[in-house]
């Protein structure tokens, strides 16, 4: 798979439907309505559209004009365990090793990491493997031994040798499952960024929270931005669903549709609000 800008990237999709919807990593394919090319295992190049993409979970989802395709099976990252047996498939390097498969373990999960050294650029909640990832890998699939898609291959640390990660399958679940009933999804819109408990260390702070996750910002744009919720706050519970990571909210917000109003539970100095709102469209 190669971006369809004039700056060309190499990296790899998974066929998540018959029809033609693609998953992949969000710096592959570019941001919504772009456009990208796809070239399938027969040698057929489409034009893939760009139909969802979020840069914040590094994932996105293309459409190809093709049918009856063979697509993956997904599984359940949400029961994944640390040294079960992993495989990563994609295409490193260049053309000349595409659909490479190598094999490792789960290292870890809900790993946190910065990925630029210049802003306050996070990625949580990622799956830690020691199956071997390099550049082109990015958007291809983390496969179980029941040959179930558990996670998306994102980055690498290029310092260290051993170490890949994957976003959990799970969070893009209810966007696929959209796209495969409506043929599209209508992305609800909360507008806050908030960090997890993991994250805090990274930051140089006098952030404290045993639980829950803590508003960093709330974009004026936003329904957020006319409630009562603050910076600052810590969001304990969605519709009375504990929340202790920003994928989790994320994964929520994505089952929801614009104009569905929410009841969050914040923590503010030690005392629990309620604050309703109403989802906008992103």
């Amino acid at each position: 798979m190669k971006d369809g800008s004039s700056k060309l990237g190499l990296g790899t999709g998974l066929i998540v439907t018959d029809n033609g919807y693609i998953l992949t990593n969000a710096h592959v394919s570019g941001e919504k309505y772009s456009t990208c090319y796809v070239t399938l295992e027969t040698g057929e190049v489409f034009t893939g559209n760009v139909v969802w993409s979020d840069m914040d979970v590094d994932l996105a989802i293309l459409k190809i004009s093709a049918k009856n395709l063979i697509y993956a099976k997904l599984g359940d990252s949400d029961n994944i365990k640390v040294g079960e047996k992993v495989y990563a498939i994609g295409n490193p390097i260049g053309f000349e090793f595409e659909r490479t498969v190598t094999s490792g373990i789960i290292s870890a999960i809900d790993r946190t990491i910065k990925i630029e050294e210049d802003e306050n650029s996070y990625m949580s909640n990622l799956i830690q493997t020691d199956a071997t990832i390099n550049p082109g890998n990015s958007g291809g699939p983390l496969i179980n031994t029941n040959g179930e898609v558990i996670g998306i291959n994102t980055v690498k640390i290029n310092e260290a040798e051993g170490i890949g990660f994957a976003v959990p399958i799970n969070i893009v679940k209810p966007i696929i499952e959209s796209f495969v009933t409506n043929g599209n999804f209508e992305e609800a819109y909360l507008g806050i960024f908030a960090y997890d408990k993991n994250v805090v260390p990274y930051l140089e702070t006098g952030i404290e929270f045993n639980s829950g996750i803590y508003i960093a910002q709330i974009n004026k744009d936003g329904p957020a931005n006319t409630s009562s919720l603050k910076v600052g706050d810590i969001i304990t519970k969605i519709d009375n669903i504990d929340i202790n990571k920003m994928s989790e909210l994320r994964k929520y917000i994505y089952s929801k549709k614009a104009g569905d109003e929410v009841n969050l539970s914040i923590l503010r100095n030690k005392k629990t609000y309620s604050i309703k709102i109403k989802l906008g469209k992103k």
